[in-house]
C-alpha cells in the first residue's frame, strides 16, 4: 500500500529517523558567549520515531495545526487510496464521516502488506509503515509508477497526530487489524475475521487528537472535503469515490464518478458562462513514459483560468506544463491563422493572452519523479514535463483544427476580437495611468491619497459608505493611509457584462486608484502588477451582514479581474470591533459575542459595566477608528488569499451567481448563530 500521495506534508525534510533538538538552557546571550563550555552533551534531547511529529507538527503538515492542518490529514489518507486506482488496483474509493468525528477511508486496492520485514525485525510491513519516517511502498519504482510524492510521511504523520488510528485490512481470506494512539503501537496486527467480500482493500479510520488542533473546533468541512474528492473523480477519469455523512443532521451520501476527465473539470471551471462550443476539447499523449491529459473549453467572455496538477497535485503556481501548453497552444494557433489567412490584411494579430482570452483548461501529466519549487509543491519543475506537454498539445491540436475548421475558425475570431478590443479598451487607459488619480472627474472629492509614493508602505482603505470614509479620513495616519469611500453596494461582477463593469462608478474609482489596470479586457497587458500603488489594500466594512456581503462583492472584483494582487498577498480585511466594554474608567474592545460573554463571567462587579455595539464603522468617532482598526500596532485583519482556484471558482459561483440552491446550502451548512443585542 502507498503512503502519501497527492500533497506534501513535510516542509523541512529530515535527514535521519529521529530529530535532534536544542534545549532550553535558561542562560541570556551573554552568558552563553561567557560560558561556550557549558553548552554539552546534556543539553541534546533525542526524539525518538513520531515524537518529532508531535513535537513540531508544522514541519511535517501542510497548514500546521490550524483548519487546512487538520483537512490535510484526511487528504493524505485519500491521496493513498488513490493511488492504489492509478497503480490499476481499485476502482472504488469510500469516505465515511462518522458520527463521533473519527474518518474512514477504504479501497479496494491490494490491501497494506502484512508479511514481516526481516530487515525491520521482524514487524509487519503495515506497522513499519505507519510508525517509521520514510517508509512506504513509494521508495520501491515498481510499486506505484506515480505518486505525489516520494518522501514517506503521510500515514506516518496522520497516525502521530491522531487520538487513534486503526487499520482494517482484507488479505487473501482473512481480515487483519492493527491499532495506534498518538503514533504508538496497542493493538499489534492480528487476525480478526475472514474475509467474506473474496477481495482485498484496505479501511483506515482515525480521529485528529484535539490536544494537538486545540486551536480550532475539530470539526470536519463537508463542503471542503467534497470538493477534493470531485477535483479527484475528475483527475482519475473512472475511479468511483462515495463520500458518506454519518454525523446528527448532516447524514447524507454523494458518489463521485466523473468520466468526463479533465474535459468535463474544465466545463466546470466555466460556472454559469455561456460556452463558444458545447463539448469540451480533450486530448491525450504519453511521451517518455510521461503521461499528459489536457482539456479545455472557451466561453463566449473573456475571463480564462489554467489550473495544472503533477501527479493530482494542484500547482497554484504552474510551471513547466503550464508553459508547454501556452507555448504549443499560442504556436499552433498561429500557424493555423497564417496557413488559412483568417485574417484581414491590416488586422491586429492576436498575442499569446488574446488567445487565451474565454479559455478554461485543466492540464494535467503523471510522471514518476516530479519536482517542484518548494515542498509545498506549487510550482513543477521537470524541463521534460514541458516537452512533453507541447509535443501533444502541438501534434493533437493541429490535428483538431484541420478536423474541425468550423470550431477553428471560431476560435481565431474570438482571438481577433481580443486583439480589437485592446486598441478599443485604450479610454480605460487613463484610469490606470499612474498620475494623480485625482485629476479624472469622477475621483474627484473622493479619494483621499496618502503622502508617502512608496507603494510597498502605502494602503488603500476601502470603506463602506460616505460616512464611515468621512471618519476614516479623520483618523487615518496621512502618511502613508489613503480612503476610497464606497457608496452603497458594490456591483456583481460575477453577473455583470464588461460594458457594465467598466460603466460603475465605484469600480472605475478603485481602478483608477489602485493603479495597476484590469485583466479580462481583452487587453491583458492593461494589467501590470509593478504600476499598483498600495501593497495593502484594506476592505473595511461594517460588521453586520450588510458589510459581509459588501465584503463578498469587493473579493469577487478582486478574483476575476485583480487576481495577481490577491496573488501578491495585498488584499487584506479589516475586523472592526463589535463591542467596546466599560469597566469603571477602562475600556476594551471585543470582536464577537463569544468574546464578550467570556469577559461578562470574568469581571466581578457588573454595576459598573457598560457595553455599546457598534453596528457600524460610521457609529465610531476618528480616535476609537484609529484605535481599533486603523492603527497598525493594535488592529486585526484578515488576509485574503487563494489556495485552490477550483474551490475559489465554485465558491463565488456559489455565492455570486444566478442559482439560488448552492447558495441556500452553503449558508444552511455554514451558518451560525448568535445572540445579537442580548446581553445580561
Amino acid at each position: 500500500m502507498s503512503d502519501q500521495a497527492s500533497q506534501e506534508t513535510l516542509l523541512h525534510e529530515p535527514v535521519v529517523h529521529d530529530i535532534i533538538e536544542l534545549e532550553d538552557v535558561g542562560l541570556s546571550p551573554e552568558q552563553l558567549l561567557e560560558g561556550a563550555d557549558n553548552y554539552t552533551a546534556d543539553n541534546i534531547k533525542v526524539l525518538k520515531g513520531l515524537d518529532g511529529v508531535r513535537k513540531r507538527p508544522g514541519m511535517y503538515l501542510q497548514g500546521g495545526t490550524g483548519i487546512d492542518g487538520f483537512h490535510q490529514l484526511v487528504t493524505e489518507i485519500i491521496d493513498n487510496a488513490i493511488d492504489e486506482g492509478l497503480a490499476g488496483f481499485a476502482d472504488t474509493v469510500t469516505v465515511t464521516i462518522h458520527k463521533d468525528e473519527s474518518v474512514s477511508v477504504g479501497d479496494n486496492g491490494r490491501g497494506f502488506p502484512v508479511d514481516a520485514m526481516a530487515s525491520e525485525g521482524g514487524r509487519p510491513a503495515v506497522e513499519v509503515t505507519f510508525t517509521d519516517l520514510h517508509a512506504g511502498g513509494k521508495f520501491d519504482d515498481g510499486a506505484y509508477k506515480v505518486s505525489g510524492g516520494l518522501h514517506g510521511v503521510g500515514a506516518k504523520v496522520v497516525n502521530a497526530l491522531s487520538l487513534f488510528l486503526q487499520v482494517d485490512i482484507r488479505k487473501g481470506k482473512d481480515l487483519y487489524r492493527i491499532g495506534f494512539s498518538s503514533g504508538e503501537l496497542t493493538e499489534p496486527l492480528h487476525i480478526i475475521g475472514e474475509n467474506k467480500l473474496g477481495r482485498n482493500g484496505s479501511i483506515i479510520t482515525f480521529k485528529p487528537d484535539p490536544a494537538v488542533f486545540k486551536d480550532i473546533v475539530t470539526h470536519w468541512e463537508y463542503s471542503r472535503i467534497r470538493r477534493r474528492l470531485r477535483e479527484l473523480a475528475f483527475l482519475t477519469g473512472g475511479i468511483k469515490i462515495i463520500l458518506t455523512d454519518e454525523r446528527e443532521g448532516h447524514q447524507k451520501t454523494e458518489t463521485f464518478h466523473e468520466k468526463g476527465g479533465v474535459g468535463a473539470y474544465a466545463k466546470s471551471l466555466t460556472g454559469e458562462s455561456p460556452l463558444l462550443y458545447d463539448t469540451p476539447i480533450m486530448f491525450k499523449g504519453m511521451v517518455d513514459d510521461i503521461e499528459v491529459e489536457v482539456g479545455f473549453v472557451h466561453t463566449t467572455k473573456y475571463d480564462y483560468t489554467l489550473v495544472a496538477y503533477a501527479n493530482m497535485i494542484t500547482n497554484r503556481d504552474g510551471g513547466t506544463h503550464m508553459t508547454g501548453f501556452r507555448t504549443a497552444f499560442t504556436r499552433v494557433m498561429n500557424q493555423y491563422t497564417k496557413a488559412k489567412n483568417l485574417l484581414k490584411q491590416g488586422a491586429i494579430s492576436p498575442t499569446g493572452d488574446d488567445w487565451l482570452e474565454g479559455l478554461h483548461c485543466v492540464i494535467s501529466v503523471k510522471l514518476g519523479d516530479p519536482q517542484f519549487e518548494s515542498n509545498a509543491k506549487i510550482k513543477l519543475l521537470n524541463p521534460e514535463a514541458q516537452g512533453a506537454v507541447n509535443a501533444v498539445v502541438g501534434e493533437k491540436l493541429t490535428e483538431f483544427l484541420e478536423e474541425n475548421p468550423k470550431l477553428g475558425k471560431a476560435l481565431v475570431e474570438k482571438a481577433a476580437d481580443a486583439a480589437r478590443a485592446r486598441d478599443a479598451a485604450r479610454k480605460a487607459k487613463d484610469l490606470v495611468r499612474r498620475v494623480n488619480p485625482l485629476d479624472n472627474d469622477f475621483m474627484a472629492g473622493k479619494l483621499a491619497d496618502c503622502q508617502s509614493q512608496d507603494p510597498a508602505e502605502s494602503e488603500l482603505l476601502l470603506v463602506e459608505g460616505n460616512s464611515a470614509g468621512g471618519t476614516a479620513k479623520g483618523a487615518r495616519d496621512r502618511k502613508f493611509q489613503a480612503v476610497l469611500p464606497l457608496r452603497g453596494k458594490v456591483l456583481n461582477v460575477e453577473k455583470a457584462t464588461l460594458g457594465q463593469i467598466l460603466k460603475n462608478t465605484e469600480i472605475r474609482s478603485m481602478i483608477a486608484a489602485i493603479g495597476a489596470g484590469l485583466q479580462g479586457t481583452g487587453d491583458n497587458q492593461h494589467f501590470d502588477l509593478s504600476n499598483i500603488r498600495y501593497h495593502k489594500i484594506v476592505i473595511m466594512t461594517d460588521a453586520d451582514v450588510d458589510g459581509s456581503h459588501i465584503s463578498v462583492l469587493l473579493m469577487t472584483f478582486f478574483y476575476r479581474f485583480m487576481r495577481p494582487i490577491i496573488e501578491a498577498g495585498y488584499l487584506y480585511i479589516a475586523q472592526p470591533p463589535l463591542f467596546k466594554l466599560s469597566v469603571g474608567r477602562k475600556h476594551e474592545y471585543l470582536y464577537d459575542e463569544a468574546a464578550l460573554q467570556a469577559r461578562l463571567l470574568e469581571v466581578g462587579d457588573k454595576s459598573s459595566i457598560s457595553i455599546q455595539r457598534y453596528k457600524g464603522l460610521g457609529e465610531m468617532n476618528p480616535e476609537q477608528l484609529w484605535e481599533t482598526t486603523l492603527d497598525p500596532e493594535r488592529r486585526v485583519m484578515r488576509h485574503v488569499g487563494i489556495q485552490d482556484v477550483l474551490d475559489a471558482t465554485e465558491v463565488f459561483k456559489d455565492l455570486m451567481g444566478n442559482d439560488v440552491a448552492p447558495r441556500r446550502a452553503f449558508i444552511e451548512e455554514n451558518a451560525t448563530f448568535a445572540r445579537i443585542d442580548v446581553l445580561n
